[in-house]
């Protein structure tokens, strides 16, 4: 029979009520001559609960035990949705990740997959099992012990075992009923996409969109997995939720799918760099070392051989970043005359394939901001993405602008 994956996260199956209601979709793929595959995440609030219980015992805590604790929840999640399917009468198991084996590599809370072999699985299928349903975010690694994938794993766990099995489908049920041109919070009229290419989707998770997590994404795109993501409170139909193709698969788009944004950006200026080879190397490499996620990068022009270096970072990380800059310069790595940052930025992004093809897209972007009196700080572009780093308070505006002025609210 053709296998279908089906993920379920963490507000779909938020109590027994909820996770009846997933079975009831589960029954429905089954009658429709499917062999499925159900990841489930933790039911809602439960893995932040389970990652609270570890902090408050032990701040400096031990990684494999953490993963241990924190894997636990999936577990419950899955016996319960096996349960609810035996009273269906439809043959179905709960699989934890160390019984399929989910082989993953050794570093814990941010394993990444390895293998999955299919043979116990698909043997279960060939005796009459209809439904496996397989705790996400966690597998086990090469030392045998549990290990998981990082926050929004289980997305990733449906799209690697999609591939694995070479399913039709996966299906990423969660609690909004598709992508959006952007967040409907913020523009009213965001428009629901009927389709997506890979790219845009991997571009638009990695820039600030929830939906999907990054890692799940590239997975897809890498093996060619079909991805639909359908909201688990409305009735399923065929038009239902978006799917995340090939572009080969969309006919006609528009040159910007959807507008991107990130509130919780800093940017970080260097003043007076000795402008000399290897110096981004001097300055890129310790703030790597320390787990700063530099994102955006510019560097001035030089004069008299110093230089402004500028990049961008979450927030959060300001300060790891002043101490790695700190101690490379007292190091006598880097030299500098200050470090100035502006904590109070956002990122806002434009994407779409279709700007491979399009002259004018960074234009009409630049006018629409210029037009609301929005001053852009800092600029990256892509083959398919502009991202510009603007004050936080002009971020929702500039959202809003944007998507007016590339006409998102009507469909290709």
């Amino acid at each position: 029979m053709p296998t279908l994956v089906m993920k379920f996260g963490g507000t779909s199956v938020a109590n027994l009520d909820r996770i009846a209601r997933a079975a009831k979709r589960v029954a429905r793929e089954v009658a429709n001559g499917y062999d499925v595959i159900v990841i489930v995440s933790a039911m809602s609030g439960k893995t932040n609960e389970l990652v609270g219980w570890v902090e408050e015992t032990s701040p400096l805590y031990d990684a494999r035990e953490y993963d241990a604790i924190v894997s636990s929840g999936e577990n419950v999640t899955a016996g319960l949705m096996a349960l609810r399917l035996q009273e269906m009468d439809i043959p179905a198991r709960s699989w934890q990740g160390w019984q399929v084996p989910l082989k993953t590599t050794s570093a814990h809370s941010s394993a990444r997959i390895e293998d999955i072999p299919t043979d116990n699985i698909n043997a279960k299928f060939a005796e009459g099992m209809r439904v496996a349903v397989v705790a996400g975010f966690q597998g086990i690694s090469s030392e045998g012990r549990i290990s998981t994938l990082g926050r929004g794993g289980s997305d990733t766990t449906a799209v690697a075992f999609a591939a694995a099995f070479g399913a039709e489908r996966c299906d990423i049920y969660t609690d909004v009923d598709g992508v959006y041109t952007t967040d409907p919070r913020i523009a009213s009229k965001a428009r629901k996409l009927d389709r997506i290419a890979f790219e845009e989707m991997l571009e638009l998770a990695s820039l600030g969109a929830k939906v999907l997590q990054t890692r799940s994404v590239e997975l897809a795109m890498r093996y060619k997995v079909r991805l639909r993501v359908l909201s688990s409170f409305e009735e399923p139909s065929e038009s239902a939720g978006t799917l995340v193709c090939d572009e080969e698969e969309i006919m006609e788009s528009n040159v910007v799918a959807g507008v991107a944004y990130s509130r919780d950006e800093a940017k970080m200026t260097l003043i007076s760099v000795a402008d000399r080879p290897g110096i981004a190397a001097a300055i890129f490499g310790p703030l790597s070392e320390a787990g700063v996620n530099v994102d955006m990068i510019v560097q001035n022009i030089s004069e008299e051989g110093r230089t402004d270096m500028t990049f961008s970072c979450p927030v959060d990380q300001v300060l790891r970043a002043a101490r790695a800059m700190e101690e490379a310069k007292s190091s006598g790595h880097i030299n500098f005359h200050d470090l100035v940052t502006d904590d109070a930025v956002a990122k806002v992004s434009v994407v779409g394939i279709g700007m491979r093809s399009h002259a004018g897209v960074a234009a009409q972007m630049f006018k629409a901001l210029h037009d609301e009196g929005i001053n852009i700080k800092v600029i990256t572009t892509s083959e398919i993405k502009i991202s510009v780093l603007i004050d936080r308070k002009y971020m929702e505006l500039a959202v809003q602008a944007l998507h007016d002025a590339f006409e998102l609210e009507k469909a290709a």
